[in-house]
């Protein structure tokens, strides 16, 4: 098992290694609905957008012979799994065409291909930051609580129904939320009243 620090972020990949690994040490790879039968097509590619460099994921979601689905894939660990239990969720800059997308989780305890815990985000044309919760993710065909323990892959999805993806990310990884700053500052004004 991958364990991970107490830092506020943990950085999966920001696409600085053309063609290569994730910060984690596993690649990307192209899954589409033909492994169960359907006609969907997809493309990943390392692209240069607007200044960033990107993972982009393209192609045409088709529903014919119960298809609907392409996805950047990707293992988060070499062997085992990723320890998350420190973090709040998944932290994306993301751009595309106006879709709607989504994260898949699995964890060690899903066997099923089809099984999964999901969340979904929208897309502009501008790069923004999306935060992804681990609370926000909503299991899919399993009755199993999400376990950020023992994390095993994501993906970036377009699913659903039928339409043309086009998803770009420039950096994924994970985010802790802390106490805010001003909340901060509170405390540290009353430990200097107490000190006077």
């Amino acid at each position: 098992m991958v364990s991970t620090s107490a830092a506020d972020t943990l950085l999966i990949d920001d696409f600085a290694v053309a063609n290569g690994p994730s910060r984690l040490g596993t690649p990307w790879r192209l899954v589409t609905d033909g492994v169960m039968g359907g006609v969907s097509a997809g493309e990943l590619s390392l692209s240069l957008v607007d200044g960033r460099r990107a993972l982009c994921l393209r192609g045409e979601v088709r529903l014919e012979n119960n298809g609907g689905f392409v996805q950047a894939a990707l293992d988060l660990a070499p062997r085992g799994d990723l320890d998350a239990r420190a973090y709040t969720g998944i932290r994306l800059l993301a751009r595309g065409n106006g879709e709607t997308y989504n994260l898949h989780l699995k964890t060690a305890e899903l066997r099923l291909p089809w099984q999964s815990y999901r969340s979904s985000f929208a897309t502009g044309p501008e790069w923004r930051e999306i935060r992804l919760p681990f609370g926000a993710f909503e299991p899919h065909r399993t009755d199993l609580p999400l376990d950020t323990g023992h994390l095993r892959s994501l993906g970036l999805v377009a699913i659903g129904r039928a339409f043309a993806a086009e998803l770009c990310v420039a950096e994924i990884g994970l985010y802790r939320d802390g106490p805010s700053r001003g909340a901060q500052d509170l405390r540290d004004m009353g430990s200097l009243a107490d000190a006077r």
